[in-house]
């Protein structure tokens, strides 16, 4: 029996609400014990931790009947990744005026090309958006033809927390520009207390290459783009004030919503090299088919990184990343939501075939669910929804949620219809700042035009003071990518389970539902990303 639903209210079948009792506290505690645990060396994509994380999850899948999902099949896809460094004796010069490297300026490696000679006039385009259906256009009236564009990381104040999140997106600031012809990005700072790099300071990406060699992926560098860089705060004024343009003008010209673009005396000539080390990774993939004959060719994912941050500078002792929280938890969440799939028998079992994704590279950049997204495994058009956990921070009872996205696309409804029958608030991001709508997978799948959240713990507390919030920013201030992200940290296994009924919930609806999900009419996501 098919789950009855109606605009307000979720009752799912008996047989599905048995299936989710099978989430257990005890192996969610289990799985992230095994995967934080300090023979696994913090989870580096390219090590034997990480393959020993990829070889238990696929164990994992395994017993639970999903079926091989990845390349050839397998349980796996490969992932090529390159390290990318700018190497030493980089050179920037304004109308012949040499800038000197880390106090003045960095350049990020170049993934395709390793020499890289740029001759090019120079142009303001302020934060480098160009939103015209928001009323927003920094490129309006400015010609950057084979210019190098000069940006401020920033976004006017009436754009929506998500929208302001996107459009000062690097990758998305570089796109807008090659768009309007420009060949290369600088990236002035406004923050005259940011440390100064040192000049032996090294710039170093990573990025994902094709099975042909070909850089397929990267957040720090396009195709086109001769020159991609920063500029410090003395440097940006000195470059403004040639021009006669005034920060003191131009900067609050910007928030207030108001274009501040310009073109800039002089032309840039740069000289940089590029070295390379590639290495091999994985994503896991599996799946559930469904069971419609119209709907089984379509997928929903369920999708978590799995990788960390490795062995790095120890912290008060101790130099393993081990990632409990980040994100053995979400892989945990992943796999207990497999399980309650694995119980569905008949009639039950989802129409749409379920994806069961855990992804590398995610600390990298996003990278694993990047090329994911756009070089999947199965037809990209068939895929309509991405539901990703990532650091779902079980240390509270998990009394209401944020749906990071979900308010962009019909995915609103049914997170709403789930965290109804499940007694759990829906609530705005307490934390808009955190700009974590774009900070994690779920942001790759979007940007493919494919609908997608992200479920983070909201802001209501047992004893009434609802100010979770407050207590995850302590919490995080102490744990968050550091060694002390283990196993002797805190855990709410409780709400860890009730994080992973939500989401099956949340899946499962899609999965079952004749009707994909859509992009609202004339969403800034949809608008940018959504498929024509």
């Amino acid at each position: 029996m098919v789950p009855a639903v109606s605009a307000q209210s979720l009752t799912p079948a008996k047989p599905v609400v048995r299936a989710m009792q099978a989430v257990k506290p005890t192996d969610i505690k289990k799985h992230i014990w095994y995967l934080a645990d300090d023979k696994l060396r913090g989870r580096q994509p390219g090590t034997p931790g990480y393959q020993l994380a990829v070889d238990y999850v696929v164990g994992q899948l395994k017993e639970l009947g999903m079926q091989p999902a990845g390349d050839n099949g397998t349980y796996t896809q490969t992932v090529r990744l390159r390290r990318a460094t700018t190497l030493p004796g980089a050179t920037l010069s304004i109308d012949g005026r040499s800038l000197t490297y880390g106090p003045d300026f960095t350049l990020n490696p170049n993934p395709g090309a390793p020499d890289n000679t740029v001759g090019a006039p120079l142009a303001f385009a302020g934060y480098g958006i160009s939103a015209p259906e928001l009323g927003y256009d920094d490129y309006a009236g400015l010609d950057v033809q084979g210019k190098v564009v000069v940006v401020v990381r920033g976004a006017p104040g009436s754009f929506p927390s998500t929208v302001a999140s996107a459009s000062q997106d690097l990758l998305v600031v570089m796109q807008t520009a090659l768009q309007h012809g420009a060949v290369g990005v600088l990236v002035g700072s406004t923050n005259p207390k940011a440390p100064t790099p040192s000049p032996t300071v090294k710039r170093q990406t990573y990025n994902v290459l094709d099975a042909q060699g070909q850089v397929a992926n990267s957040r720090t560098s396009l195709k086109g783009m001769q020159v991609v860089g920063n500029l410090s705060t003395p440097a940006f004024q000195r470059l403004l004030v040639a021009s006669q343009l005034d920060t003191t003008q131009v900067l609050p010209a910007l928030r207030s919503g108001k274009p501040a673009s310009n073109a800039l005396a002089g032309t840039l000539q740069a000289k940089y090299q590029s070295g390379y080390q590639d290495f091999e990774s994985y994503n896991v993939v599996a799946k559930l088919p469904g069971t419609d004959a119209q709907l089984r060719d379509q997928y929903v994912v369920h999708s978590a990184h799995l990788d960390h941050l490795g062995v790095g500078v120890p912290v008060r002792g101790d130099s393993i990343y081990n990632g409990a929280h980040d994100n053995a938890s979400g892989v945990a969440s992943v796999l207990e939501i497999a399980k309650i799939y694995s119980k569905l028998k008949g009639q039950d079992r989802p129409k749409r075939s379920v994806l069961f994704v855990l992804q590398t590279g995610e600390e990298l950049g996003l990278l694993g669910s990047a090329y994911f997204a756009s070089h999947p495994t199965v037809p990209k058009e068939n895929i309509v929804a991405d539901i990703n956990t990532d650091m779902p921070t079980i240390i509270a009872p998990l009394l209401s949620v944020v749906a990071l996205g979900a308010q962009h696309s019909s995915l609103m409804t049914p997170v709403e219809r789930a965290t109804k029958y499940m007694g759990i608030s829906l609530e705005q991001d307490p934390e808009p700042e955190q700009n974590r709508f774009i900070r994690s997978d779920q942001y790759s799948f979007v940007m493919q035009g494919i609908p997608a959240l992200h479920i983070k713990y909201g802001n209501k507390t047992a004893d009434g003071r609802n100010n979770l919030s407050e207590q995850v920013q302590v919490w995080r201030a102490a744990t968050y990518h550091k060694p002390q992200d283990d196993t002797t940290g805190t855990f709410d296994f409780e709400a860890g389970r009730k994080y992973a009924q939500l989401n099956f919930l949340i899946g499962y609806q899609v999965a079952q539902n004749p009707q994909r999900p859509t992009w609202n009419p004339g969403d800034f996501f949809g608008t940018r990303f959504g498929r024509k």
